[in-house]
């Protein structure tokens, strides 16, 4: 392939890498897709040819593009979701307009760079519309072939600038099958470009995990491809939750330490409500919230613990929301997270200042709970301040209240009487995500009917029935369970684990006890496949996982907790060192040394001399080993062969060869004058070998030429002669 061939495919790759990564967003659907790809064939064909627009019709067609596609809009010819996203996606579909205008243009070396910053700007709009694994591979792509595109850029353009000052003609045009075209190392830019990459990582990660963070967790907060949902207000609607369920869509990852493990008794709270009007849940304290503080060590104390042997600690990766909800277990105690304040409602729930963005933060949640024979013996009265969560709804079906005291009917206890209840819900009525129960009493409809449902219907059912007991009840929404991934150590729960279950208050033991009257086929929703497939999604969901723990979610409280990390990592090794210095001392000081002195006797004495002598010997003889094992290597030249034998690279293949040349002649007492050529220097040592090698290193250096594979051979037997003295002959030349 010749270079302008090369330069040319590098730098359309470099354009659909764009491209793609604003594909894999999901800014594009299949008629984009197709419209684009044809495009770039198109575009590919016609260069050089006479059917290219001009530079002044391009130019024309991008500044009437803007105002067309304004119009376009606003016209609703073309339309666009509503929401901040849809900003980026309008800005992705014209800067894609105006590379599709510059690759039908004929290009100069400017219209290139503007192909490259198109690219660029794409990638970079990309990122704030989807973070995801797969992105991180499309990035990775752009960066290889951007890194390739610029190196050829530059070298075309170095080169033409060459042949122009050699021709002195400043209107010369490159002949695209030049042999100087073809004598470049197209091979080896992608090689370059790859060392390029490294060692810009390389630069560029200390900067990223050390430099200080502003803004969120990181780009993503309003990505096209994530559709936020309800569900978490403060007023949901019977048979909202039934609505999410049906989706797949993950909400959020955890990462589980301490007493709680990664099964389906998992239930991370939300919201708790209190006010039942027949068809809808409301909370009747709207206002009252405490606002919680950063304390030490980042921490935010919102209650506090009775019992640590009980204590998880969750580490939670939560999706954009469109809801300020801090998910946790049941009793958050302790909250560390990338923002200052947390709010907490009467209700226990805890909230943030909403920042439409994906966060991560760790809670500490008391998990502990009295034991139903502690329940059972709770007959404290009621207080007036939990009168709202007795209240009934203003009309109300009579046969609610018959239903309930019969299930209660030999129940003495509220422990038992909702054990009841909910125990009667589980084994009595049917599971479905399908909307059945209606009418203006939904939930007369679903016992009495319908006897089918989803959690919120069960949930809504136990807690009106318990209040017709005078118990006091609220229901809450979050979600219970989740797929655990062992790949990745974290608990991925998604949109169909949203649930709703029921807490009932405990007067005596001051506690709002959980109760869930799902039947179990509701409780464990469909996990994920099994086999190839499930394997498959298992580590893609892995590299998802890592790419957000470590890079999107990663901001000022991850900075502290590295160093902290490596702050007691450098203490534990400075322990250890200290420890077995110690021991070494102990071994040296108390037992040698007092057994040279005698104090066991004249034999020990002569022992730990012997023993002491053997080790000294010992150690002397393990170093010359190793220093003539190090000279040996080194004269073998190993390491080099190992080069040469991977990266297929000789010496004799590029210039260094005389280089060597020079040193050979050098260790053998001949060293070149300032004044004399290599030609010279050849020629007035009267050696043949030397003589050849200058001749080829001529005419690689200033004759532009590359050495075939037979006379990179040539060049390194000769060389191997003259390392061994073969060919090395008296002249009565100055040295």
């Amino acid at each position: 392939m010749n270079f302008e061939k090369f330069f040319r495919l590098v730098s359309y790759a470099a354009v659909f890498c764009g491209f793609l990564s604003l594909w894999v967003s999901g800014t594009f659907g299949i008629v984009g897709t197709a419209l684009f790809v044809a495009v770039m064939i198109a575009a590919w064909r016609l260069e050089g040819s006479r059917w290219q627009i001009s530079e002044k019709l391009g130019t024309a067609l991008i500044v009437l593009a803007l105002p067309a596609f304004f119009l376009a809009w606003k016209l609703h010819i073309i339309t666009f979701a509503g929401g901040e996203a849809a900003i980026a996606s309008i800005l992705a579909r014209m800067i894609l307009s105006l590379g599709i205008v510059k690759l039908l243009q004929r290009k100069s070396d400017r219209d290139w760079i503007f192909l490259y910053l198109m690219s660029f700007f794409e990638v970079l709009l990309a990122a704030g519309l989807s973070i995801s694994a797969l992105y991180l591979g499309t990035f990775i792509i752009y960066l290889l072939v951007m890194a390739t595109a610029i190196i050829a850029f530059e070298i075309r353009k170095t080169s033409r600038a060459v042949e122009k000052k050699i021709n002195g003609d400043k209107t010369y045009e490159r002949d695209p099958n030049s042999e100087s075209h073809t004598a470049l190392p197209v091979r080896r830019l992608p090689t370059a470009a790859i060392a390029l990459i490294i060692f810009i990582i390389a630069l560029a990660l200390p900067m990223f995990f050390l430099l200080p963070r502003v803004g969120g967790a990181g780009f993503g907060g309003n990505q096209l491809g994530q559709n936020t949902f309800s569900g978490f207000s403060d007023s949901v609607r019977l048979g909202g939750i039934g609505k999410i369920q049906q989706s797949n869509d993950p909400v959020m990852r955890v990462k589980l330490e301490g007493s709680a493990q990664p099964d389906s008794s998992l239930y991370f709270r939300g919201v708790a409500l209190d006010t039942f009007d027949n068809k809808s849940w409301s909370k009747s304290k709207t206002g009252s919230k405490i606002t919680f503080e950063k304390g030490d060590n980042d921490l935010i104390q919102v209650d506090f613990t009775a019992d640590r042997e009980s204590s998880s600690i969750q580490t939670i990766y939560l999706e954009p929301l469109d809801t300020p909800v801090l998910f946790a277990l049941p009793r958050a105690v302790k909250i560390q997270g990338n923002f200052p304040v947390v709010y907490k409602d009467s209700y226990g729930s805890l909230s943030y200042s909403r920042s439409s963005e994906r966060i991560s933060y760790k809670v500490l949640s008391d998990r502990s709970l009295p034991t139903a024979m502690e329940l059972r013996e709770d007959d404290k009265p009621y207080i007036a301040d939990v009168s709202n969560y007795r209240l009934l709804p203003p009309v109300f079906d009579p046969r609610i209240a018959k239903l309930a005291e019969t299930i209660t009917a030999n129940t003495k206890n509220r422990y038992d009487k909702a054990h009841a209840v909910e125990f009667y819900l589980q084994n009595n009525f049917g599971y479905t995500l399908e909307q059945k129960a209606g009418g203006d009493e939904p939930l007369t409809d679903f016992l009495f009917n319908v006897r089918e449902g989803h959690c919120e219907y069960f949930a809504t059912a136990m807690a009106v029935m318990l209040r017709t007991q005078s118990i006091a009840t609220r229901i809450v929404n979050g979600f219970h369970g989740g797929e655990y991934n062992d790949a990745a150590d974290v608990t991925v729960v998604r949109q169909r684990n949203a649930h709703a279950w029921v807490e009932v208050y405990f007067p005596g033991e001051d506690v709002w006890m959980p109760f869930d009257p799902t039947p179990f086929a509701g409780q464990t929703l469909a996990s994920s496949s099994a086999g190839i497939a499930g394997s498959i999604n298992k580590y893609l969901e892995a590299l998802e996982t890592f790419w957000i723990q470590h890079f999107v979610a990663y901001d000022n409280q991850e900075q502290r907790s590295l160093a902290k990390s490596i702050r007691n990592g450098f203490i534990d090794y400075q322990a250890m060192i200290s420890s077995y210095l110690g021991y070494a001392q102990n071994i040296l000081v108390e037992k040698w040394w007092a057994e040279v002195r005698g104090d066991k006797g004249l034999r020990a004495s002569l022992a730990a001399i012997g023993y002491g002598v053997a080790y000294i010997a010992a150690a002397i003889l393990g170093i010359l080993l190793l220093v003539w094992l190090f000279r040996k290597i080194k004269r073998l030249s190993i390491w080099q062969r190992l080069w040469d034998r991977f990266f297929k690279k000789r010496h004799a293949s590029i210039v260094e060869f005389y280089d060597r040349l020079q040193r050979i002649l050098a260790d053998k007492g001949w060293t070149r004058e300032p004044h004399q050529t290599p030609q010279e220097f050849a020629l007035a040592s009267g050696i043949p070998e030397v003589v050849s090698i200058t001749e080829k290193y001529n005419r690689v250096r200033f004759g532009e030429k590359n050495l075939s594979a037979d006379e990179a051979n040539a060049i390194e037997t000769w060389l191997k002669r003259l390392e061994s003295g073969e060919s090395l002959t008296p002249v009565s030349t100055s040295r």
